[in-house]
């Protein structure tokens, strides 16, 4: 039999389909997804979406209205910003940046979470101890003000922006899963196991972690919107994307002083991030509903 003729485990045929039911099922799961799946479309086909150079520069046209409003034009559909840039051309590239900082951040921070996290369950005593006060330390600082403290020291850029981020986002993800882990090790089959042998590292790879993923992929999925506002709201400060490069959050910055006069040059971005962030969100609630036994 060749390796192609290998029938696929029922399993497989089993959880794929109830994966998609319970998708179905849920309205704001699938809009969720819909609106997540728009976003990385747009994020990856930027290059061919953008109808005009994003960082082309066209003073004669600044400020411009979109194209449905007075004075407006059909080649820039959602208008101009106070450099004659293309408003619609930016977004799209700024799709790009911000979820990219907000997938590779909560990557960096969910694996420190996953780590700490699992070392202070399985631990337990004086480790234990010192993970959670370190916890309690960074619950007891202000994000915002260390995020900003962080990004002084470590700089502007896309690499400092996504470290400075995860130091302060790894807390919910390292809380989760300790407690997950403390909770499973104490099951009858991790008994069982133990006492058949099964070394510390065994018992944490094939017993206790699997057991905590469900848990722990909600926790991440949920933090990807959290870390798209704080990028949102570091780069409004001027301490997160700098020049050429583009995101939403610096759109945001350079469109406050245009409120009164040119509201579309900060609305649009602030619409992006808001409809990404609430694509995330319910698709979080369908994960943590789908993965959660405790909800059934």
């Amino acid at each position: 039999m060749t390796p192609l003729s290998l029938p696929i485990p029922r399993e497989t045929r089993i959880v794929i389909p109830r994966l998609a039911q319970s998708l179905l099922s849920n309205k704001a799961g699938v809009a969720g997804l819909l609106i997540v799946a728009m976003m990385v479309a747009v994020a990856l086909a930027a290059d061919q979406l953008a109808p005009l150079d994003p960082l082309r520069r066209n003073l004669s046209l600044k400020l411009m209205p979109p194209a449905w409003l007075e004075g407006g034009d059909l080649r820039h559909l959602l208008g101009t910003d106070s450099q004659g840039r293309d408003l619609f051309s930016r977004i799209l590239f700024g799709a790009r940046t911000s979820l990219a900082v907000g997938v590779a951040a909560v990557a960096l921070s969910s694996l420190i979470g996953l780590a700490l996290g699992l070392v202070a369950g399985m631990a337990g005593g004086k480790v234990d101890l010192l993970i959670m006060r370190l916890i309690d330390a960074m619950l007891a600082i202000p994000t915002m003000l260390f995020m900003l403290v962080v990004a002084l020291v470590a700089g502007s850029g896309l690499l400092p922006l996504v470290v400075v981020i995860a130091a302060t986002n790894w807390v919910g993800a390292a809380r989760i899963v300790r407690a997950d882990v403390l909770s499973v090790k104490e099951m009858d089959y991790v008994a069982a196991a133990r006492a058949l042998g099964a070394r510390p590292l065994g018992l944490l790879l094939r017993h206790i972690l699997p057991n905590t993923l469900s848990s722990f992929v909600v926790v991440s999925t949920m933090n990807v919107g959290t870390v798209i506002l704080a990028e949102s709201a570091l780069s409004f400060l001027g301490f997160g994307i700098q020049p050429p490069d583009i995101s939403w959050g610096q759109m945001l910055s350079e469109g406050r002083q245009y409120l009164a006069t040119s509201w579309w040059v900060a609305t649009f971005p602030g619409i992006a991030i808001t409809l990404t962030v609430l694509g995330v969100i319910l698709l979080g609630d369908w994960l943590r509903d789908h993965l959660d036994p405790r909800l059934d």
